[in-house]
């Protein structure tokens, strides 16, 4: 372990919020005399407008400065910020958090400052992530192609199906998942193209169109909930998932990109797209051999999906199954696919010479751009957060923030070629080849210290 600290400025970054609605306050909150009354619902709901509009101009990082501001008028004023159902207001519209994690809300959005102030400032601490190799029998088994994070767990998946869960707070290996025994139809069949955690449940597909879901508490077996039809839908270059919706990738079979699912009734809901067409005979060839990636899935927001390949970025809609909301194409450079990613109100995209920009995804709105030097001679791999982008290149990654491009700083651990990368408001999880065929988990933490 290591940690990693240097200052820079606190200003910045993606300037989020829905700026001016409020929740009413809660009724059953204890009222006081007459004359006191009326202030607290109205000053909760001044303090988050300055919140938002502090945050909207100035960046995130700026929201707390401009509270203290407002908590400094009066004694009046101040005793709101004693006002739990307040800070509940504020996390949500300031750091879009709807779980509390701490013991009260204020604690949670101190949290969430603090955290985020880290990561401008690169403060971390660094680990290596370890777990027991000698239950696989095959040269594949140990190169990770996909990861994902939640607020508890990292989850990382292998080429030969199984999925490693490591728990967050202690960096223990805690659980192996693996599919039920199946015909592969190629030596990556069964890689593992996505994976999807939500409260108690995490849900993984394979390339050869499978959903398996396990209980993350341990109790019971993988369970397959759908069953691929790989000869009719190609391979499922990438998957992901939100509340309501599974959403499927595949490459392979003209005119059958998307596949959206029910995840509480498990059942199919649509089929169809072109967004992969021109990718149609690679796809098969990602069931045999190592190429390049074809295609990124990501969620945005609730219930928009935002997908990426070579020539073409699509928004989708799930509630109304697969409406296209908007296309983004780059014709003549293309884009690089691993280059991708998405939070939940912008993606990041970057063209083969390293032009990255970051737009908006109800609008495609341009917010800021930047250029990755190396993109065109090196593999680049990378993610966003809410605040940040995050891309490596040469066994070096380098950080930007995302609402003017500026640059921030670089990483100090060098990760050598990164084959998986993801990003959340707290963590870092990179897996990178070595020289053992077994990828190394990295993870770096900026959680609050």
């Amino acid at each position: 372990m290591s940690t990693s600290s240097s200052s820079s400025n606190n200003g910045d970054s993606d300037a989020g919020g829905s700026g001016g609605v409020f929740e009413a306050p809660s009724p059953s909150r204890p009222r006081r005399g007459a004359n006191d009354v009326w202030p607290e619902p109205f000053l909760e709901s001044l303090a988050v407008q300055v919140a938002v509009n502090a945050s909207s101009s100035s960046g995130l990082l700026a929201s707390a400065p401009a509270l203290a501001n407002v908590f400094r008028v009066c004694t009046t004023w101040q005793a709101v910020s004693r006002s739990d159902h307040l800070w509940q207001l504020l996390s949500r519209q300031v750091w879009a958090r709807t779980h509390l994690m701490h013991d009260t809300w204020r604690d949670e959005f101190i949290y969430r400052h603090r955290t985020a102030r880290n990561f401008r400032t690169r403060t971390h601490t660094y680990f290596t992530l370890q777990f027991d190799p000698s239950d696989v029998d095959e040269p594949d088994s140990l190169s990770c192609r996909c990861l994902t994070l939640s607020d508890l767990y990292l989850a990382a998946g292998f080429a030969d199906g199984t999925v490693r869960l490591f728990l967050l707070n202690s960096r223990l290996h805690v659980r192996t998942l693996r599919p039920p025994l199946r015909d592969r139809f190629g030596r990556f069949s069964r890689a593992v193209s996505g994976i999807f955690i939500s409260d108690s449940r995490l849900t993984f597909a394979t390339m050869d169109g499978d959903i398996h879901v396990a209980e993350i508490d341990g109790v019971g077996h993988t369970r397959t909930a759908y069953a691929g039809d790989i000869v009719n839908d190609g391979a499922l270059v990438d998957f992901t998932g939100c509340g309501r919706w599974w959403v499927g990738l595949f490459a392979g079979v003209p005119g059958r990109a998307f596949h959206i699912w029910d995840c509480n009734s498990e059942e199919t809901t649509f089929v169809g797209g072109s967004l992969t067409d021109p990718e149609a005979v690679m796809g098969w060839h990602t069931l045999t051999e190592l190429t390049t990636s074809l295609g990124r899935l990501r969620i945005s927001g609730n219930e928009t999906a935002v997908a990426c390949t070579r020539w073409r970025i699509m928004v989708i809609d799930l509630r109304n199954q697969g409406v296209i909301i908007g296309e983004d194409e780059e014709q003549r450079r293309g884009l690089i696919v691993t280059g991708f990613d998405a939070n939940d109100e912008a993606y990041l995209r970057m063209d083969s010479r390293g032009n990255a920009r970051v737009r908006r995804v109800n609008t495609l709105q341009t917010v800021c751009e930047f250029r990755v030097s190396g993109a065109a001679q090196r593999r680049v791999m990378g993610c966003v957060n809410r605040l940040h982008a995050l891309m490596c290149a040469g066994g070096i990654m380098r950080v930007w923030e995302v609402e003017r491009g500026e640059y921030l700083y670089s990483i100090r651990e060098r990760v050598g070629e990164v084959d998986a990368i993801v990003a959340d408001d707290r963590h870092v999880a990179v897996a990178s080849s070595s020289s053992t065929a077994q990828s190394i988990i990295h993870l770096w933490d900026f959680g609050a210290l």
